[in-house]
């Protein structure tokens, strides 16, 4: 609980054996001035791991479910509609590559009135390997088509964020794969919601990314988070079109 705000951690994971403990310890090591904790619950979906990582999860203390079918977007919805109650919404990934504490900076952000808080790891300080060229070329070409169709800054489309319950529900999030994260902050701008970015430190992270790590993820996640900026621009012209 922060400043009487329920508070539910959401981590994607597949074969995260080595760091999911580590998350998890740090995440529940966050209390507030009284020694309460600060995060209620931690959801991790196991999206299809063939190592031991749902059963760490489930020993240090989180709530576990399971999505066979592949992609970030389904495991964060698979998640997602575990969840009985919470007043605000924390996505985190299981790679150990941010720091929990900094999750106070993103609730605390959306505890004052913030709708969604970014973390952006551009804005923070970042070691040496913890983005990969094209991750870092991405994100500059993503940032800037955001900033050029809709006239918001942004900085980093990170993973790691904190959203108001509320304000998600509107969003009516759907994408499955790799457009999940820039599905959710082009709505949140499309739906004049208050958004904001805090800056995030970033470490490398344990073991080999499942996008960045690959050619094909490269190009998958590529191709999804461009395909989504089109897909939501494209509609959006065509709602106007249909109201004007």
């Amino acid at each position: 609980m922060y400043q009487q705000h329920r508070v539910c951690v959401v981590i994607p994971a597949l074969n995260e054996a080595q760091s999911i403990g580590l998350v998890l310890a740090d995440l529940w090591e966050l209390k507030d001035q009284q020694g309460r904790n600060i995060i209620d619950e931690v959801l991790v979906c196991d999206n299809g791991s063939s190592d031991q990582t749902a059963q760490i999860a489930q020993k240090a203390g989180a709530k576990v479910v399971f999505e066979i079918l592949p992609g970030y977007g389904r495991a964060c919805l698979k998640a997602l509609a575990a969840i009985q109650k919470t007043d605000i919404i924390v996505f985190m990934d299981a790679d150990h590559a941010f720091y929990a504490h900094q999750t106070i900076a993103l609730i605390d952000g959306v505890s004052k009135g913030q709708d969604l808080v970014i973390g952006s790891r551009v804005l923070g300080r970042m070691e040496p390997g913890a983005l990969t060229v094209p991750q870092r070329l991405g994100n500059q070409l993503a940032s800037s088509l955001i900033h050029l169709i809709w006239g918001q800054k942004v900085t980093d489309l990170g993973p790691f964020r904190a959203i108001s319950y509320s304000a998600l529900e509107k969003l009516g999030m759907q994408d499955q794969t790799f457009g999940w994260t820039i599905e959710m902050q082009i709505k949140a701008i499309q739906y004049s919601l208050a958004t904001s970015e805090v800056a995030v430190d970033t470490r490398r992270r344990i073991g080999v990314s499942k996008i960045s790590g690959t050619v094909k993820g490269t190009i998958g996640a590529g191709v999804g988070i461009i395909s989504m900026i089109f897909k939501l621009w494209w509609n959006q012209k065509k709602m106007q079109g249909v109201m004007s």
